[in-house]
């Protein structure tokens, strides 16, 4: 099958390394993947770096006539069977292109934010997708509802952790705990992301100050983003030395693995974590909100502990819990990991992912 992929995101996270995790594994299939992105986004130097064909569009509506007519010329070209949109702006012009080269139209929505009502849910997710795919299974009856698609027509299918991406040494955990000047009666909470306002940070600071004078009890967050308005935070509540920023990490798996505790507290817009998925597959006790997809993953008191949007007393009173509670959060830790192995791994994502590209072509 050729299969192109549009994507007119110009940036570099947790939906653009979906699409360039799930090209290499189709391609690993037997399937040709083309891709068409945003000029100079960050998809363009690693998809090349990966050894895929790519080519830079203009998606910006200004530029819309070129890039229509740039992408009735590749699909001819490589004989496309299948296109797989991700984003607003190239769901529109490259499904308008697909719908006239009569070539099937899948639609990933990485996010788990409403889509405006109306015409546009029709156009957008009706008329210009035979299937939609979704990253948690929270949003399909506000799909199926607001674009008029049937159930039988979207699915869910979240971002599996990759095993063979997950190697670390123990030298590395051990050394990523000792630049934190961490001993071994230390019990270190971290979170991992890139740093947004719904990312929860505030609560997780919040949370560090409620719990500032349990001995031994750590907390670091690990990701880039915006930082300096939480590195203030932080100083404010007078947190520098119980609180740690690593920064951007290129590999995060071995600053996860010396965490004892893993919390995400997004507070909207969150899918199915990756960050979440790895910790549950290091076998790390799970706190979370039960925003988007994470109570997919966070199984209350299965394998972790969900606690409410902007509360901050209840991820204090979750990480306490833990803390004390040593049993509790192994036997946790090993159900996180077994879920993972038993649904969410790269070849769960690839298998159902090209049951629906077979499905719609």
């Amino acid at each position: 099958m050729n299969i192109l992929h549009l994507e007119a995101s110009p940036g570099w996270g947790g939906q653009e390394i979906r699409i360039l995790r799930e090209a290499e594994g189709m391609r690993s299939r037997g399937h040709t993947v083309i891709f068409c992105v945003m000029k100079g986004g960050g998809l363009v130097a690693e998809a090349c770096k990966a050894g895929f064909t790519v080519y830079e569009l203009a998606y910006q509506k200004m530029a819309w006539p070129i890039a229509f007519v740039r992408l009735l010329m590749i699909m001819k070209r490589h004989c496309i069977d299948l296109v797989n949109t991700h984003s607003s702006l190239d769901s529109w012009i490259g499904g308008l292109a697909a719908r006239l080269m009569r070539i099937p139209i899948v639609r990933t929505r990485h996010l788990s934010t409403p889509i405006k009502p109306g015409l546009n849910s029709r156009i957008l997710y009706g008329f210009l997708a035979d299937f939609v795919v979704t990253t948690c299974s929270t949003i399909l009856p506000m799909i199926s509802s607001q674009s008029g698609k049937p159930l039988s027509s979207i699915r869910s299918i979240p971002t599996g952790v990759d095993p063979a991406r997950m190697e670390f040494s123990d030298e590395e955990t051990k050394n990523f705990r000792q630049s934190l000047n961490l001993s071994d009666d230390d019990f270190l909470v971290g979170t991992a992301c890139f740093m947004r306002s719904w990312k929860g940070i505030n609560d997780f600071l919040e949370a560090a100050h409620l719990l500032r004078n349990l001995e031994h009890l750590r907390w670091v967050i690990i990701g880039g983003g915006h930082q300096e308005a939480y590195r203030k935070r932080a100083a404010e509540l007078k947190l520098e030395k119980i609180v740690y920023f690593t920064g951007h990490l290129a590999n995060p798996i071995f600053a996860l693995q010396a965490l004892d505790a893993f919390a995400l507290l997004s507070t909207a817009h969150e899918g199915v974590s990756q960050a979440l998925l790895q910790a549950a597959y290091l076998a790390k006790p799970l706190i979370a909100t039960p925003v988007g997809g994470s109570s997919e993953i966070c199984l209350d008191g299965q394998t972790g502990i969900l606690v409410p949007p902007f509360a901050p007393q209840k991820v204090a009173d979750a990480v306490g819990e833990l803390m004390l509670e040593r049993d509790k959060r192994i036997q946790l830790g090993k159900s996180a990991r077994e879920l993972v192995l038993n649904h969410f791994t790269i070849q769960h994502t690839l298998d159902q992912m090209e049951a629906v590209y077979t499905q719609t072509t």
